[in-house]
């Protein structure tokens, strides 16, 4: 038996759309802005000094890469509301965050190394809002 859990109507759970919470807009919104910075991330690269001022232009691009699926998911997830667009959002947004771990073990600038745990921080508070179940329904309250 499948462990992906279905409808009623056999449908897989993850292709049927949800309405978007504003916590889930709001998760979006900050993927966004950490999208968009992937994507810039290769055009801010710091030239080849001999020194090491950045990551490897390998990881730019992945980077980069990995920006633009985001944007994608992110305007798919948007406009449909599937939650495949927000589990595809949300890898990508961790996979971006392992590719800037090690910056944590090496000797680089100080503010490179402010502007990578800002970015994690900024990671882990986007999956948070994207993929944390929403609560239950809270109970009304009866008075007498």
């Amino acid at each position: 038996m499948s462990s992906a859990r279905t409808t009623s109507t056999g449908i897989s759970a993850a292709a049927v759309p949800f309405s978007l919470t504003g916590r889930v807009k709001a998760g979006l919104i900050v993927a966004i802005i950490l999208g968009l910075g992937d994507l810039a991330s290769i055009l801010l690269a710091p030239t080849d000094t001999g020194q090491n001022d950045g990551p490897p232009l390998p990881v730019m691009i992945l980077a980069t890469v990995l920006g633009a699926v985001t944007l994608a998911a992110i305007w798919v997830a948007w406009r449909t509301g599937s939650r495949r667009a927000l589990r595809v959002v949300a890898g990508t947004r961790i996979l971006s965050a392992l590719t800037s771990l090690p910056a944590f073990f090496v000797d680089i600038p100080a503010g490179l190394l402010v502007i990578t745990a800002v970015g994690v921080v900024l990671t882990i508070v986007c999956l948070v809002l994207i993929l944390a179940p929403s609560g239950p329904k809270p109970l009304p309250i009866v008075t007498d």
